[in-house]
């Protein structure tokens, strides 16, 4: 259904005892289930070549393509205090676009010095451009002078932008096994260098078609409608807005240069215990030139470095069971997300006049976890109970420059259950959920205190059950669930509609099903059938802070692949 179709090679050669090469190929495209002419392509390429040039030395080279074409459904809309406004049409332009293209070339070698002491090094360089002019949609109502005055229609808004990335980082990697007296340390140090740049820009986006219907009290048309009185979108909705797209100069000059050095050591105490450790230090230079006037363009600069660090331990009552213990840190450096500029809420250059007075915002981590086998090892249970604190939190004052230094803290407590394996011989499964709670705890405006963090979903789970019913065939379903989430920025957790008493932005929860089944020919030849979303539910995935746009989950599509090894 929906055009869909995907085509996959995937070949190793091997040329010698010694030499070897692999390649993968990817061509695909479909509509969006129930939402044409949106659409999805890829096209790409991973291509690998390794090479032993002793025993013990190793080296691999590889390349990766992959070039991204859409035209997205930027989906609904949701009121604030409202629901999601159902049976939104598709009214993307035939020139909106979300294109990306990336390659990557990798280098490792790894050589042995002996059985118990090898070093490794890997390096990459790698460039991404990205660049997207989309279509968002809204509910206005239709003006007194309109021929369908009060009547609820869409209206457009433009998002844009456009990104060049380039990079290269180099990983060395020492580890060493070493036996000291009872203990036994298994011992990793390494140093990393990685040199990115990320230069954002702009479009610039002019709509030259007539306007078509009027909002307010114009007498004359003012405004573009994307839906006629009766709901559904024009004939011509594709060319509606008649776009004029060029693209700008840059608006954000990023640059940071990364010096990283770390030492990890696990321990077996005995054949049951064993403790492991590790800390990293990062040392980077920053700057990132912001505005697209070239007369009035800021530059950020600062230095800074900083300790992270973990600690554990495992314990092993018996071949079947596994306990762990473990404590980690995070850090994220102000300015660190590069499209954003001074827009401290989202990750931007927080109080940019006073950028190397801010610390790195800090995530603490803890958790307790139990895995357990089951049936000579056919299934496993995985049990978690975690704690993640962000301290020092950057928060904004919406869009402008200026923001508060460190204030905010935010939590995210919960469990997690999964069963993976099988059953019995015919009868496999995978199942998780996971329970969460998130919570703002401190805040430079008490208002966002105790506010849950936007986009989070507190419950999720899935299921994936096949059953093997012939030696040829098998037939199965899957499950997914996740609870409902609230719209609003990141820092400060969900909005809040205080007249209404309840979040301003709630993205309904869902389960959706999804049925399969495979048939075996013979050991080379296979055939698939995929049906998703089985009961054709409507669903939502994620909503702007303001909700003006509402991503739309794929209605049901049915699949059929087969295929062969030769």
């Amino acid at each position: 259904t929906d055009q869909f179709r995907r085509v996959t090679l995937d070949s190793n050669i091997p040329l010698s005892d010694k030499l070897a090469v692999r390649g993968n190929f990817l061509h695909a495209y479909e509509e969006v289930p129930d939402r044409g002419p949106a659409d999805r392509e890829r096209n790409g390429a991973a291509l690998s070549l390794s090479y032993d040039i002793m025993p013990n030395w190793n080296v691999t080279a590889d390349y990766y393509y992959l070039k991204a074409e859409d035209k997205p459904d930027m989906g609904t809309y949701i009121p604030n205090g409202g629901n999601v406004v159902k049976n939104a049409p598709v009214y993307l332009q035939d020139s909106d676009f979300l294109n990306s293209e990336v390659d990557v070339f990798t280098l490792r070698t790894t050589y042995n010095f002996s059985p118990s002491l090898k070093l490794s090094n890997s390096a990459r360089y790698g460039a991404t451009d990205n660049a997207y002019v989309l279509t968002g949609g809204r509910t206005a109502l239709r003006g007194l002078n309109d021929t369908a005055p009060g009547v609820t229609t869409w209206t457009p808004s433009a998002h844009q932008g456009w990104q060049e990335v380039e990079y290269f980082v180099n990983n060395l990697n020492l580890y060493w096994d070493v036996p000291t007296g009872p203990l036994y340390h298994e011992i990793v140090a390494g140093v990393e260098y990685s040199d990115v740049k990320v230069l954002n820009g702009i479009y610039s986006v002019t709509n030259t078609a007539p306007f078509n219907c009027r909002t307010g009290t114009a007498a004359a048309n003012n405004q573009f409608c994307l839906t006629d009185p009766s709901g559904a979108a024009y004939a011509n909705v594709g060319t509606l807005l008649g776009r004029n797209i060029v693209k700008g100069t840059f608006d954000s000059d990023y640059q940071i240069e990364t010096v990283s050095v770390y030492l990890m050591d696990t321990i077996d105490i005995t054949e049951k215990f064993s403790i492991f450790a590790g800390a990293r230090y990062d040392e980077f230079d920053y700057s990132n030139l912001v505005g697209a006037n070239p007369a009035t363009r800021v530059l950020y600069d600062y230095s800074d470095g900083f300790w992270s660090g973990h600690i554990g331990a495992v314990f092993k009552p018996n071949d079947n069971t596994n306990v762990y213990l473990t404590y980690s840190s995070s850090n994220e450096i102000n300015g660190g997300e590069s499209d954003v500029g001074g827009t401290c809420g989202y990750g931007g250059i927080c109080n940019g006049a006073l950028i190397d007075l801010s610390k790195p915002e800090r995530s603490d981590n803890i958790e307790l976890g139990l895995k357990q086998q089951f049936f000579d090892d056919r299934l496993m249970l995985t049990a978690a109970i975690f704690e993640t604190t962000k301290n020092d939190v950057m928060e904004g004052a919406d869009y402008t420059n200026f923001g508060t230094l460190n204030t905010g803290q935010n939590r995210v407590k919960g469990y997690e259950l999964s069963l993976v394996g099988n059953v019995t011989e015919q009868l496999a499964v995978q199942i998780g959920y996971s329970s969460m709670d998130s919570e703002v705890l401190k805040s430079a405006v008490p208002a966002n205190i105790g506010a849950a963090l936007s986009n989070f979903a507190d419950q999720s789970a899935f299921a994936h059950v096949s059953y093997q019913l012939t030696p040829e065939f098998s037939f199965g379903g899957a499950m997914r669930y996740a609870s409902e989430r609230y719209g609003g920025q990141p820092d400060t957790g969900a909005a809040y509609n205080t007249t209404l008493n309840r979040y301003a932005i709630t993205v309904p929860d869902y389960t959706v099903y999804d049925l399969f089944a495979d048939y075996d020919f013979s050991e080379k030849t296979s055939l698939r059938l995929n049906v998703g979303n089985v009961g054709d539910t409507d669903y939502y995935l994620a909503a702007y802070r303001s909700g003006s746009f509402t991503y739309i989950g794929d209605k049901r599509s049915v699949q059929v692949t087969l295929s062969h090894a030769f």
